[in-house]
């Protein structure tokens, strides 16, 4: 026996998915974006303590970030990169390339606060 085709309802319905999944990612997104731009002195003053001593290894073992005063040379140079909140906290959350993900030892606030730091001090934002 065929498998009838899909009515045009329901292939309306699967076309749409793949948008609706772009929507809802950017959505997840734009809270770490906003936090850069509206972050406070305190926020921030966690983000540049999480990048130089929390997080272990430490971020200012592999990455140059002048405001941080680290020089190192394995990562991206942040300063010259200067990725914005929500890239910054998706690579510290998950992990790029031989950067650890971070997701299981720095709490939520902690990578909101170091992606915020990064941000500002690349001069993203």
């Amino acid at each position: 026996m065929p498998i009838p085709a899909p009515s045009p309802r329901e292939v309306s319905d699967m076309t749409r998915l793949p948008y609706l999944s772009l929507c809802a990612a950017l959505f997840a997104m734009a809270p770490n974006a906003a936090l850069a731009q509206d972050a406070s002195e305190e926020t921030l003053q966690l983000g540049k303590q999480v990048f130089l001593e929390a997080a272990e290894p430490q971020c200012a073992i592999c990455h140059t970030l002048a405001d941080a005063g680290s020089t190192a040379e394995i990562g991206p140079i942040l300063d010259q990169l200067k990725p914005d909140a929500a890239r910054t906290a998706n690579a510290v959350r998950n992990g790029v390339g031989v950067m650890p993900a971070y997701a299981d030892t720095l709490s939520d606030e902690q990578i909101v606060a170091v992606a915020a730091y990064v941000a500002q001090a690349s001069g993203a934002n």
